[in-house]
């Protein structure tokens, strides 16, 4: 167990330090929700299961009895909660003599701070293992990662919200994506409007998004033919760079599925500190609870580039 003592921090009780640095920077502003629908939790993990729609009407010849169908429980996705938490202990001698700054104060800081990009990590680890097989959705689903080219419907066949070949991010390749995307259909195979609202991608891909996505003609080329995903308005909420994202070449489409990614809160950020009667440290500590996942995978679309 670590315990802050005089002993680290020796500049603090004496004059001469004039700033303490390190501990305190800018930060991005909250980024997970911008990919994330949040919803509050009141049990130990959260369960959201699909439903088989009904296929196609079928015709009724003159004197003959209508065809009936069926509708089924489908996959389930399992949400189940996590607590994270993180504290700090000071000694009573190490609060009472150090003079630079308030040292209590200047370490809580530090610890939001700690917390704060945690949750920024685990969301964004939902994305950065969209492509691994052995992350899915709990026993109960459809057994395949977030992105994948082989979703199973449980009424049979499969459906795919990544490229069929992955590529690197590029105007064909998020046309190719877009077109993909309006293909969706139900489990039972009916067509469903779903649409494209947002780009999500790393830092690294920043500007060339940009190009792409802002250019009035093709970008990259002499064509003087329009940026068709431009004018077609096809990303309304634009792009959305996140800085969590460690695949420097994978990207994602976020859709408007009514239920795709969703961070389920069980406990919002929690601070607390405590003394100790035997030793009198102070104990600083903070926590969360909550699990990151996804319901409907046709929430996101995306590649790993190629």
């Amino acid at each position: 167990m670590g315990v802050i003592t005089t002993n680290n921090f020796a500049k603090d009780l004496v004059p001469g330090v004039k700033t303490w640095f390190g501990q305190k920077y800018k930060e991005y502003p909250i980024q997970y929700l911008d990919i994330f629908e949040k919803m509050n939790s009141t049990r130990a993990f959260e369960e959201e299961a699909g439903v088989t729609g009904f296929g196609l009407a079928a015709i009724k010849n003159e004197g003959t009895g209508i065809a009936y169908d069926e509708q089924e429980q489908g996959f389930v996705s399992r949400y189940t909660h996590i607590t994270y938490g993180l504290g700090f202990i000071i000694t009573r001698e190490m609060y009472e003599d150090g003079i630079a700054v308030s040292v209590a104060l200047r370490r809580a800081n530090s610890l939001a701070f700690s917390i704060r990009q945690t949750k920024e990590i685990v969301a964004a680890n939902v994305l950065n293992r969209a492509f691994t097989s052995t992350y899915t959705m709990g026993t109960n689903s459809d057994g395949k990662e977030l992105c994948a080219t082989d979703h199973p419907n449980k009424s049979g066949g499969t459906w795919r919200n990544e490229l069929s070949t992955a590529a690197d991010l590029s105007e064909a390749a998020l046309e190719q994506a877009c077109i993909d995307i309006a293909g969706f259909t139900t489990d039972r195979g009916l067509t469903i409007a779903i649409r494209p609202q947002a780009l999500i991608i790393p830092q690294a891909l920043e500007f060339d998004a940009f190009r792409i996505l802002e250019s009035m003609g093709q970008s990259g080329t002499a064509n003087n033919d329009i940026n068709a995903l431009r004018a077609s308005k096809k990303f309304p909420k634009g792009i959305i760079v996140n800085n969590y994202l460690t695949d420097t070449d994978a990207w994602f489409i976020k859709t408007d599925c009514p239920d795709g990614l969703k961070y389920m809160e069980r406990r919002a950020d929690s601070f607390g500190t405590e003394n100790d009667f035997d030793t009198e440290n102070a104990k600083f500590k903070a926590t969360f609870r909550g699990s990151f996942g996804w319901s409907d995978a046709r929430g996101i679309f995306g590649s790993p580039g190629a």
